[in-house]
């Protein structure tokens, strides 16, 4: 008789906290933004290098978007946002493949990334609130990098993190001492 293993979801789930802290952290900043920056005004804080300014993006990540109609592109960008989430959270809880700790923890900053900029899709009609604006120096062809926010930066690095930690290989674990096939 065969007895079926019962998963333990509680590693699954610690990640999440992760993910409510990215979403409060980029609402935080972003609420900051919206009531001390107006929209369009420029901060200088480091030299040319790195600025604030307030931006309201109504497109998605790279302003990807922002020519369609608005009775297309926002029906459009708050479900296609939320699919991707769905889609990310259904391969995170129920993939029969072992997810490494690393990558669980990057799972749960892509989903509250993704969050973040979600909550602005809905709750603020004019865009999600871009906020920090880096001079790229001419590389691929960009004098100043597509101004981002905090939810945007946490898709990004861990995104890049959990892509090179899905190429890399991945250690065996070790049997436990005691169990069969284990050092007694």
């Amino acid at each position: 008789m065969l007895v079926k293993k019962k998963r333990d979801l509680r590693p699954r789930l610690y990640p999440l906290i992760l993910s409510a802290g990215i979403i409060l952290l980029d609402q935080a900043a972003k609420l900051a933004v919206v009531l001390t920056v107006p929209v369009g005004r420029v901060i200088t804080v480091i030299g040319d290098f790195f600025r604030i300014i307030h931006v309201q993006n109504p497109a998605i990540g790279f302003s990807i978007g922002r020519g369609l109609d608005a009775s297309v592109r926002r029906p459009l960008f708050a479900l296609l946002p939320l699919v991707v989430v769905a889609l990310v959270s259904l391969y995170y809880f129920f993939t029969r493949d072992e997810i490494t700790r690393f990558q669980r923890w990057c799972f749960g900053a892509l989903i509250g990334g993704g969050l973040g900029n979600y909550v602005d899709r809905i709750f603020r009609p004019a865009g999600v609130v871009d906020f920090l604006d880096f001079r790229f120096y001419g590389i691929l062809g960009m004098e100043r990098w597509p101004t981002f926010n905090v939810a945007d930066m946490t898709l990004v690095i861990s995104g890049i993190l959990l892509f090179i930690s899905f190429l890399l290989p991945t250690p065996k674990k070790q049997p436990d001492k005691g169990s069969p096939g284990g050092a007694a």
